[in-house]
């Protein structure tokens, strides 16, 4: 006898599988090997015990599909105890397998953090004084000169060294999304050319022009795509197409598939298939695991920083292949309810350049003199007058007598950071009691998430992340500063 349950689980009614070995109707196979293992019942027969719920074995119905099982099996006794049949009890467990598989590669990739954090903070401390020199001395170099063009090769060696920093964030607590609205269309389409352009490969975009905008932290988001598109790029060593589709979804819970760990509602979706030789199956389940590669070189974290990263904007991320089909990854990204971003937010007077606040002041709250020396090059370059601290203390104390003195700071940027001193997250709440007015802009190459994600709430009104560009500091000053 089969309940309904046990009907929709194995694929066949009870009538048609009256009459068949128990072994074809429950078709067990052991998750890690594929083989065929032994069902509760055989168990219940041949040792006449109770058997306790298995270690969840696969289930293959009968069309094929496969379900992550825990199964148990009793005997059935008559009155003289002999058995005279087998209650087996199996419960589809493939969603609980699933998700704690997710939580579990989460919790692998938090626990890289605590070292992670600390490494790429210090790291980026100097990134932000090689970069933000190298980009103030080519703004003060003759483009046909030969040095701007050493300045542009140091340049881009410093943009790779920070591409491998805000890897090793991710993994951080201070690798939380600084987020933005975002066109995804235009986006994708830059990062995906970027990334291929030298190469054999070609890549065709299916993107419409009503695609859903999203808030993200572009950056991050690029950093996806562009991962994605270079293994791509990677496993067809004699030149390829990869293929770039996305497409707006509302999702309802029933839409959820197995293991999603998503909420019902408005999602951006985009799949990356290439036409490689695809991904092993053994494979498969270890994808998206830290340090595990199948190249020589490979670090075993590009894939690894993809799924962190979705995770951290309440997306996700699965990847399907089959030999010889080539791999596909699907990313799903929650949408926002706007559409496109809005063309007329510019920043300026109206003039159609960009506006000017020369001569005003701004305060650097930094504790490596590597960055405070480098602001004051850039400040004093871009028309401002640099005032520095080391820490909050000195920090409040300079904005409290520039009040009073008549000549108060346009800005102020802080590092959430200082080593043996108060740090941006203390200084900002007792400037705010000084003057609620008062511009303080988050400078930090590691933060925590709740700051960097949720600036605003802590009183900031822009973000800096470091290391920074001499372009990056005029826009966000031009940005955070009112203009009178």
């Amino acid at each position: 006898m089969m309940n309904h349950v046990a009907e929709h689980l194995t694929g066949w009614g009870e009538a048609e599988a009256k009459g068949r070995g128990i072994e074809e109707v429950f078709h067990f196979i052991n998750q890690k090997t594929g083989r065929t293992c032994e069902g509760p019942v055989e168990n219940v027969l041949r040792d006449g015990q109770l058997v306790k719920p298995t270690l969840n074995p696969v289930l293959i119905s009968k069309s094929g599909e496969r379900r992550i099982v825990s199964t148990s099996g009793a005997p059935i006794r008559n009155h003289r105890k002999d058995i005279i049949g087998v209650v087996l009890t199996v419960r589809d467990v493939t969603d609980e397998v699933r998700r704690e598989d997710e939580r579990a590669k989460i919790e692998k990739l938090e626990s890289l953090g605590i070292a992670a954090g600390g490494i790429a903070h210090d790291f980026n401390n100097l990134l932000t004084a090689i970069l933000g020199n190298i980009s103030l001395a080519k703004m003060q170099t003759d483009p046909t000169s030969p040095v701007y063009a050493r300045l542009e090769s140091a340049e881009l060696a410093s943009v790779r060294a920070q591409g491998l920093t805000r890897q090793l964030l991710t993994f951080a607590k201070g690798g939380a999304p600084v987020k933005e609205l975002t066109d995804l269309g235009s986006l994708i389409r830059e990062t995906a050319r970027f990334s291929l352009r030298g190469t054999k490969s070609s890549v065709e975009f299916n993107i419409p022009d009503d695609l859903w905008s999203a808030e993200v932290d572009p950056g991050q988001i690029s950093q996806v795509i562009q991962n994605i598109v270079i293994n791509a790029e990677q496993a067809m060593p004699n030149g390829g197409k990869v293929f770039i589709r996305a497409s707006n979804m509302v999702l309802s819970a029933r839409d959820l598939k197995r293991g999603q760990m998503l909420s019902p509602g408005r999602y951006v979706s985009i799949s990356i298939k290439d036409q490689g030789p695809g991904i092993r199956k053994e494979d498969l389940g270890r994808i998206f695991d830290p340090y595990f590669t199948t190249k020589e070189e490979g670090s075993g974290l590009g894939l690894a920083v993809c799924f962190s990263i979705i995770r951290r904007h309440n997306g996700h991320i699965n990847v399907h292949s089959s030999h010889g089909n080539g791999a596909v990854f699907t990313i799903f990204l929650p949408a926002k309810e706007q559409v496109g971003l809005d063309p007329n937010e510019e920043k300026g007077d109206g003039s159609g350049s960009p506006r000017s606040e020369k001569g005003k002041r701004v305060l650097i709250m930094d504790d490596e003199k590597a960055v405070r020396d480098l602001a004051r090059e850039a400040l004093l370059f871009l028309g401002y007058r640099p005032d520095f601290a080391s820490d909050g203390q000195e920090a409040i104390r300079k904005y409290r007598t520039a009040l009073l003195d008549g000549e108060p700071f346009a800005a102020v940027i802080m590092d959430l950071t200082i080593v043996g001193g108060m740090g941006g997250r203390e200084a900002i709440e007792e400037i705010i009691k000084i003057d609620p007015d008062a511009v303080v802009i988050v400078s930090s190459g590691y933060a925590n998430d709740e700051i960097m994600e949720n600036f605003r709430q802590f009183g900031f009104k822009a973000v800096l992340p470091k290391p920074y560009r001499l372009e990056n500091l005029r826009a966000v000053l031009q940005e955070a500063i009112p203009f009178n």
